[in-house]
């Protein structure tokens, strides 16, 4: 079926019913499938992501704390249940959380009763003039209570860096002033005790493989409907080192991303500590004592606000940790001791990612005892952090996910295992790969592997975009060290498939910037761009091309092209309007043009054409797309936002007609310039964009991150009808 749709018929009614002024949504979170799909198979084991908020407060305390009560009474998708719960943790947490401004009063309850319960970070350090272990409360203020060995040995964190715990303090006074009255009655650490591996994989094999990525980027927090496949695995990398051992990783990146609260809030068995810090005793081992630092005790040891050109480093610090990460051992002066605590450093970027390429390397924010190839060497993965999009209040998910300490216990139960050789069935490393470089791909495929497939469960073609990713995160280290060490060999990252077929793998900043990131090509000091006048591997013209109103190149590109998820630099004005300049007739094929962003995409259309055209021209432009089928309020509201730009086209002296079909499948842009342009997302390329007036994203297409896609463009008779 096929119908004309006159939308100027529809507005009087549409403007009558209030739809085109003021039409509210319901705010109420509903529970999604995939939601539903979670709470029956991991009962009991998920809380919904926004009651953190909820119940946190003012208490300065990691989600993990809040989530493990909430865990124990808000487990539940019974509305009923959950808000019981909250009310019970709240409660909790009025009753037992030492706030710091209230210590004094929390103090004088546990004297008057002789006995109270509380929460608070506890550390533990030996008196060896007492010869006994000596308790502080952080935020009660309390200090020199004496611990049992027997806690100390089931609870060894409790020596460093400190542990959330539930605790019931005594008060006993003596007459002597040197006892201490406060006394530890019980000690429980805020983190699951147990869980059952085998149920956890079971469950996992009841989800597709997107909506198990979707339930994990939900466990992190976040809302996974504005994250593309790309921007989830980049999330899902943070956690490699909870789940792999001797994992070395490193994010740079610009601030408000992200980037340390994975190893501050989402697990008991990380610690998160400042780059400057840190020193050789606390990190690796204490000569004075022989007491193990953080390394021993840790699954994950993080160095926050690690960048900095001239942050002061310990030489000796370096030196160690150069060995650390190389050898999973260091050195006490003739004694040699292992640890298996993954390394990750995180850290902010000062300049744009060309910039960075143009002037120096990747690395360049990193001290400078750090920006050392042969420290370099050593990291398994680089995060591009400029791919992650500032944190925003609407990325947060409503939705269900893991409580994190069970989570994070299912990690930690897995960095024993090794699934490292899970793609050798299918693929084989290219032959010049280093035994380091393989390492670092090695540990990021298992890691992700683990985290992914648990049950061991993939199809190849999931393996294969598990190894590229993989690769790529180590490609993007060794290219760098080989802009700071000329001595090193160059390495072709990628691999062969069973029929021998060679693929090649890039990094997405190598395609978007080539004449930067190859040196070589940049030093030859041409501009050396492809044939459209554009830096990246996907434009099509440069954007001073789109806007000069010539007519249309000889040289314009006739040919399919791909675009990578995450990459910059795409705009209508280069990649279509170059191929519609003169065009008085174009018809665009697009069965998605029904929400509100797919209609901004079709206004940004449409802008683009009137900045090119000449005001004393008209410009005919057919619009075929599908109704909204969900339901008659979004088929009015997607006439509405048709109606809405077919007036402010009008302005522009161009012509929208809209017709609606349900037989189209295909996406399209046929002009009588001569130009047939197939579209594989139709004009839906970009990423979430926010309506931030403040966003330049917002305002620029050249700066919004794209989906994954491709384009091909082929050149017709202008004769060729349109229709």
């Amino acid at each position: 079926m096929t119908e004309e749709t006159d939308l100027d018929v529809i507005a009087a009614d549409l403007l009558l019913d209030g739809t085109i002024e003021g039409q509210t949504e319901d705010q109420t979170p509903e529970q999604t499938a995939l939601d539903k799909k979670i709470n029956q198979h991991f009962a009991g084991l998920v809380v919904r992501k926004d009651l953190v908020k909820a119940v946190k407060g003012n208490a300065i305390v990691p989600s993990y704390v809040l989530e493990y009560l909430l865990g124990q009474y808000a487990a539940s998708d019974d509305e009923a249940t959950i808000q019981a719960g909250i009310d019970s943790v709240r409660k909790i947490l009025a009753d037992h959380y030492v706030q710091r401004n209230q210590s004094e009063l929390v103090k004088s309850t546990i004297k008057e009763r002789g006995r109270y319960k509380i929460i608070d970070k506890v550390s533990v350090s030996l008196n060896d003039k007492d010869d006994r272990y000596e308790a502080e409360f952080s935020n009660l203020g309390i200090k020199g209570v004496v611990v049992e060995s027997a806690t100390i040995n089931a609870h060894p964190k409790l020596l460093v860096g400190g542990v959330w715990c539930i605790c019931d303090i005594d008060y006993f006074h003596f007459d002597d002033a040197r006892v201490v009255p406060w006394q530890l009655g019980s000690l429980k650490p805020i983190q699951l005790s147990n869980f059952d591996f085998d149920s956890y994989t079971t469950s996992r094999r009841e989800f597709t493989t997107d909506e198990w990525i979707d339930l994990l980027i939900q466990s992190i927090g976040f809302n996974p409907a504005l994250f593309g496949r790309r921007a989830k695995l980049i999330q899902l990398v943070r956690l490699i080192p909870f789940v792999e051992r001797n994992y070395n990783l490193v994010e740079l990146g610009p601030k408000g991303t992200g980037k340390s609260h994975i190893f501050s809030e989402f697990s008991p068995h990380g610690m998160l500590i400042s780059g400057g810090e840190v020193t050789v005793p606390k990190l690796f081992v204490n000569n004075s004592n022989g007491r193990i630092g953080l390394v021993g005790y840790w699954d994950v040891v993080a160095f926050d606000e690690f960048a900095g050109r001239k942050k002061r480093t310990d030489k000796a610090l370096v030196d160690i940790m150069k060995n650390y990460m190389a050898n999973k051992s260091f050195s006490r002066g003739v004694e040699t001791l292992g640890a298996e605590a993954s390394m990750v450093f995180v850290g902010n970027t000062s300049h744009n990612v060309p910039y960075m390429l143009k002037h120096s390397d990747l690395f360049d924010e990193l001290p400078e005892s750090y920006h050392d190839a042969a420290y370099l060497d050593r990291l398994h993965h680089f995060i591009p952090g400029w791919e992650v999009d500032t944190i925003r209040g609407e990325m947060f998910s409503e939705g269900y996910g893991f409580v994190v300490d069970y989570i994070a216990e299912v990690l930690k139960s897995m960095r024993n295992a090794d699934y490292s050789d899970r793609y050798q069935q299918h693929f084989t490393l290219g032959s010049d790969i280093s035994t380091r470089d393989r390492d670092g791909i090695h540990k990021t495929f298992s890691g992700l592997m683990k985290i992914l497939y648990p049950h061991g469960e993939a199809t190849q073609e999931e393996i294969e975009e598990t190894l590229r990713f993989a690769i790529e995160g180590r490609k993007r280290v060794k290219d760098q060290i080989l802009r700071i060490d000329a001595t090193m060999a160059e390495v072709k990252f990628g691999y062969l498939d069973n029929d021998g077929g060679w693929h090649p793998v890039t990094t997405l900043e190598e395609d978007e910037y080539p004449t930067h990131y190859h040196r070589t090509r940049h030093a030859e000091g041409a501009d050396a761009t492809d044939s459209t006048g554009e830096e990246g591997s996907g434009a099509t013209a440069s954007a001073a091309d789109g806007v000069a109103g010539t007519p249309v190149k000889p040289e314009l590109y006739a040919g399919h092209r791909e675009y990578q998820e995450n990459q910059r630099g795409v705009s209508y004005a280069t990649m279509l309007i170059p191929y519609l300049r003169g065009a008085t007739e174009i018809t665009l094929t697009d069965p998605y043009i029904r929400q509100f962003h797919q209609a901004r995409n079709l206004m940004e259309f449409v802008e683009a054409l009137a900045a090119v055209k000449d005001p004393a021209d008209e410009v005919e432009l057919k619009l075929i797309t599908t109704e909204s089928s969900d339901g008659p309020e979004k088929v009015q509201k997607q006439l509405e936002f048709l109606l809405r730009v077919k007036q402010a086209a009008a302005v522009a002296g161009i012509t929208l007609d809209v017709e609606l079909s349900d037989t189209i499948h295909d996406r399209s842009i046929r002009a009588n310039s001569g130009w047939r342009i197939n579209l594989g997302r139709g004009l839906d390329i970009f990423q979430f964009v926010s309506n931030d007036t403040f966003d330049i994203a917002a305002k620029i297409q050249q700066y919004r991150q794209v989906k994954a896609f491709g384009i091909t463009y082929i050149k017709e008779p202008t004769t060729q009808p349109i229709d």
